[in-house]
């Protein structure tokens, strides 16, 4: 069971059981009125939950709860897919945190655990990002992170309400690694 342990929040591999907390956390802020991510409600938590955990039967997803480690509670859920580990890739995505949470080192802290699990424990050589041309704000925390933005991908995905999303592909490769490091490790001491 993988754990990712920082010192504000904890990932921890998702769970079947984690259903009432998760809608709890997106109830701050009503996350899934969102129109540019997919952010579970009362409605579809169990498909949200199923869908990532069949991802990780099939090995090409490992999702997590983000959880304040103070009180244990669960304020957001992130997950590693597309993992490829012939050619050591994957993607970060289906990130999303309690709207209290958000602009906090917790998006930061989660980004960098992840980040050190996929290159220096999984030996990873790139870890993408992929977010909806209209959500600015994620695509600005991803360039903070020190990803580098690749392109446009028009009609890349169909959105629950059926738009047609274009999104924005941003990667960070192996080489590349070492500085975003450091300059993540400088952000989160700042703090």
């Amino acid at each position: 069971m993988t754990e990712l342990v920082g010192q504000t929040i904890l990932l921890r591999e998702l769970r079947a059981t984690d259903a009432g907390a998760l809608v709890e956390a997106a109830a701050d802020g009503e996350l899934w009125q969102s129109p540019v991510t997919v952010i579970p409600s009362a409605a579809t938590v169990e498909d949200y939950i199923e869908r990532a955990l069949r991802g990780q039967r099939a090995g090409t997803v490992l999702p997590f709860a983000t959880v304040e480690r103070a009180s244990g509670r669960i304020i957001g859920s992130t997950r590693f897919w597309k993992i490829d580990r012939e050619h050591r890739r994957l993607e970060i995505g289906s990130s999303w945190l309690a709207r209290s949470w958000q602009r906090t080192a917790a998006n930061t802290e989660a980004k960098f655990l992840m980040l050190q699990h996929a290159f220096e424990a999984w030996d990873c050589v790139r870890v993408q990002f992929t977010t909806d041309v209209l959500n600015a704000a994620s695509r600005a925390a991803i360039l903070r992170l020190g990803a580098v933005e690749e392109g446009v991908i028009r009609n890349e995905r169909i959105m629950p309400d059926g738009r047609k999303r274009t999104s924005v592909r941003f990667s960070i490769i192996d080489d590349e690694w070492p500085a975003v490091r450091q300059r993540l490790l400088e952000r989160l001491a700042a703090r």
